[in-house]
């Protein structure tokens, strides 16, 4: 057995509503993912400090023209919502609500870190599912304010017939302006344990993690706050997450704090018991540094570089495409080691490309670079890399109605559409772009260059002021982008991605 130092934030990068679990030493991690497709990443750990991703829940969620970008507006901020992981008989189970669907999504798999996933949906908002196996039965509790129990069937598929389906309780409502929700439920000890986060507005009106307890499932319920700190950043509380222990039963909980730009990111405490309540770090408040008696492991990056050399058309997994691709105009076959983009529909912003393929960012510095083939770009297009969220910004070039090409910094002008800040003739076939992104003590600022050979830059455009924008509830994400405002079927080929961070969790 190792000792490893956990370091806060574990992962400084946009991980929002973390579940996870252990089976025998391996920790499982699934979070919200979104408009991010392939959805649902599960990402797998030793010691609960270094993760890696090794599987998605499902490739795309739906195929309609909101979720395929195709109607003007997409699906930005809904998908999937506050993903509750478990692990019964031998089976893994993920289950989340989709606000845009209005449905709750139930999903199987026997390998969770390669199989393919079994799906059941339910009409109707289950909002942030826990499930609860408990004596032979299976409950999902649910809720914001309006606490809620739903029985399930014991194949987990559907909502059983004459089953237990009622209010459980109702959360505190004076001096609150977001009531309890992100259920996070265990049965331990003779107890039931629903984690809760709630947003104050009188006190220190900042996020805090509640524990609600019960000695039996339907009730009654007392309750207490278990944690209301910030661990001195900016006043951005640390909650919404579960308890885990490790097989030495010493016990830690998963939470994420907002970053601002960067976005919400994991957050690892001990959690020590005091007359049966989980109490959380030391003192009450959440500690950046700590040992744990877990194994050590190599960390593997979150964001990685790709020279793009692939033997089938299939990418690695810290890729996700914003909302559904259309798989028949991209590949990493065509021409060897190189992404090629083709355009497949019209369209007049960045925020309605189809295939535009993104990664997370990460603090507190991070940098992406690539070089583009833009010699067979058609007029009207425009292709690059962008640094995405509602309030984006991209370098890239755009080909003007003459064929001429200009090497271009844009920005949301508002509605979506694109506002040009600056713009220059650019005469070569190959370009290389940079985009560097600042969220140290969230400055969030990204700043966007251009090359003719990788070493001489110049800088373009304005220094885009990042916000996180609930529309998207996301962090920003670096992406590689083409399409066509005119005439669809020409591309743009990226010779390889290569992502740099610098600093250190801290």
């Amino acid at each position: 057995m190792g000792n490893v130092t956990i370091t806060n934030p574990i992962i400084w990068a946009d991980v929002p509503d973390p579940c996870v679990i252990r089976v025998g030493t391996a920790y499982y991690m699934v979070s919200t993912s979104m408009h991010s497709m392939p959805g649902c990443p599960i990402m797998r750990s030793e010691n609960l400090m270094d993760w890696r991703i090794v599987n998605y829940v499902y490739e795309t969620l739906e195929n309609n023209d909101a979720h395929n970008l195709l109607d003007g507006r997409g699906i930005y901020g809904k998908g999937s919502w506050a993903v509750s992981l478990r692990h019964h008989n031998d089976m893994f189970y993920v289950c989340f609500s989709s606000n845009d669907m209005n449905q709750f999504y139930i999903y199987r798999t026997a390998d969770i870190e390669n199989g393919r996933w079994e799906r059941s949906v339910i009409a109707g908002i289950h909002h942030d599912p826990s499930l609860l196996f408990d004596e032979g039965r299976v409950y999902v509790i649910h809720g914001n304010g309006s606490i809620h129990i739903t029985e399930l069937t014991s194949d987990v598929m559907t909502v059983k017939s004459g089953g237990v389906h009622q209010r459980l309780f109702e959360t505190e409502r004076d001096g609150i302006m977001l009531r309890c929700e992100g259920c996070h439920a265990n049965k331990l000890n003779g107890f039931y344990y629903l984690f809760f986060i709630e947003w104050p507005n009188t006190g220190n009106r900042r996020r805090r993690q509640l524990c609600y307890r019960s000695r039996e499932l339907l009730g009654p319920y007392e309750h207490k706050v278990i944690l209301d700190d910030d661990m001195g950043y900016r006043n951005n509380g640390i909650a919404q997450g579960g308890i885990i222990d490790t097989p030495a039963n010493e016990w830690y909980v998963v939470l994420f704090q907002d970053h601002d730009a960067v976005g919400r990111i994991p957050i690892v405490l001990p959690v020590s018991w005091v007359d049966d309540w989980p109490v959380i770090g030391m003192d009450g408040k959440a500690r950046l540094a700590f040992k744990v008696q877990l194994p050590s492991s190599a960390p593997a990056p979150l964001v990685i570089s790709d020279e793009f050399e692939y033997d089938e058309n299939k990418l690695a997994l810290n890729w996700q495409w914003n909302h559904n691709p259309d798989n028949r105009i991209w590949s990493v076959t065509a021409r060897q080691g190189w992404l090629r983009l083709v355009t497949g529909n019209v369209t007049s912003s960045v925020l309605f490309a189809r295939n535009t393929l993104t990664q997370r960012t990460e603090g507190p510095v991070c940098i992406g670079i690539t070089v583009m083939d833009v010699s067979q770009m058609k007029s009207g297009d425009h292709a690059g890399l962008v640094a995405l969220q509602n309030h984006f910004g991209t370098v890239g070039i755009q080909v003007a109605a003459n064929g001429n090409r200009y090497v271009a910094m844009c920005v949301n002008g508002g509605g979506g559409g694109e506002e040009t800040v600056e713009r220059l003739q650019y005469e070569d076939s190959l370009i290389y772009l940079k985009v560097h992104f600042n969220f140290e003590n969230s400055v969030d600022i990204a700043s966007f260059y251009y090359s003719a050979n990788g070493e001489e830059w110049k800088q373009i455009g304005s220094s885009l002021k990042m916000k996180y924008t609930l529309d998207h509830f996301m962090g920003y994400r670096i992406g590689l982008f083409n399409y066509a405002s005119k005439h669809v079927g020409g591309h743009a080929d990226f010779d390889f991605f290569r992502f740099t961070k610098v600093g250190n969790n801290v």
